[in-house]
């Protein structure tokens, strides 16, 4: 395992992170203490959840993933060796205080993650997404609070407009509070813009750590989806349908092409390809399975050559949407009906 720095603090944290949506959703405990204990034994500290994990599945009322994380981390006793991370936001309870980013809620919160964790402390503590209701000033002053208790030891954000994340960092700046140290940004090589267009640079400059989810598109990176292919079974397979464009079925396929060079799999050749970018700290990996997950731990040190890493930009360039590589190396205007297929 490789470690890196979150941004300009001093924690190390694994080169990826165990992302633990799954957990109480498509993985039952014992599956969830078996991925979780492979994933330390091959060197993982860095684990993260959020306190809605997985509210949105029948019977599930929010809160499972931390309570199946605490449990854990007790019976292994190795709160010490991991670096634990959750997220506030989301409706958790009844009331209009039950969500948002409020004093309020996020104190509370706080609290009940720390129950449902069964620990003094969380690593790292985000906002799941923005509250426009509330002003970011009592947002990062509860927050600095949480700090300076010593129940949270940084705090970082996800799915911020740049110019929000902007408004946070320079609030905190003036008003000598905690800052945000770490952006957990949507980012995959089918998913690039979002965070491309300005908050890649935003993170470079304030030296934000950048902690990606679904850098596998859902698993549409991982090359289980075949064009005109019936989909396979899973409780995630619709919502990948998006990706199912003529733009995204060549770039697999040069993907599966560097993957049989390299002797790896998609997935892997997906992961080093965010882990070969100076700005990306420790992308977000979910896993069933320790199956899964080793596959996808089989990306540390997996160095791709700079032409690979060119032309994986290329195919999946967010600037170059509406034109087609051809196999002279020229781009077209895309014809009515879609891509054209170019894929040498």
């Amino acid at each position: 395992m490789e470690y890196r720095k979150l941004g300009r603090t001093g924690l190390e944290v694994s080169a990826l992170c165990l992302g633990t949506m799954q957990f109480g959703w498509t993985a039952d405990e014992t599956q969830a203490a078996e991925v979780m204990d492979a994933f330390v034994a091959a060197g993982g500290n860095f684990i993260d959840t959020a306190d809605v994990y997985s509210r949105w599945h029948p019977g599930n009322p929010g809160g499972i993933s931390e309570e199946i994380i605490g449990r854990w981390l007790q019976q292994r006793g190795n709160r010490r060796q991991v670096v634990l991370a959750t997220k506030v936001r989301g409706r958790m309870w009844d009331g209009p205080n039950g969500e948002g980013l409020s004093r309020a809620h996020i104190i509370q919160a706080c609290e009940d993650s720390l129950r449902r964790l069964q620990t003094d402390w969380i690593d790292l503590y985000q906002t799941h997404w923005y509250d426009a209701e509330t002003p970011i000033e009592e947002t990062l002053r509860a927050l600095d609070d949480l700090v300076r208790t010593g129940k949270v030891r940084y705090i970082g954000c996800s799915n911020l407009p740049a110019w929000r994340l902007t408004t946070a960092l320079w609030q905190s700046d003036k008003l000598g509070l905690a800052r945000y140290d770490a952006l957990q940004p949507h980012y995959s090589l089918v998913h690039r813009a979002e965070f491309e267009r300005e908050m890649a640079d935003l993170c470079r400059e304030q030296q934000l750590g950048v902690i990606p989810y679904s850098p596998l598109a859902g698993g549409f990176l991982t090359g289980k989806y075949r064009k005109d292919q019936p989909l396979p079974e899973s409780a995630r397979a619709n919502s990948v349908r998006r990706y199912f464009t003529e733009r995204n079925w060549v770039l697999l396929e040069a993907m599966e092409s560097l993957a049989r060079t390299h002797g790896r799999t998609v997935s892997q050749i997906a992961l080093a390809w965010q882990l070969a970018q100076p700005v990306i700290t420790s992308p977000i990996i979910g896993a069933n399975s320790v199956e899964q997950l080793n596959e996808s731990l089989g990306a540390v040190g997996l160095g791709l050559a700079d032409d690979e890493i060119k032309r994986l930009n290329d195919l999946s360039s967010w600037a170059t949407l509406g034109l087609a590589w051809l196999p002279d190396g020229a781009r077209r205007p895309v014809p009515a009906g879609g891509l054209i297929r170019t894929c040498t």
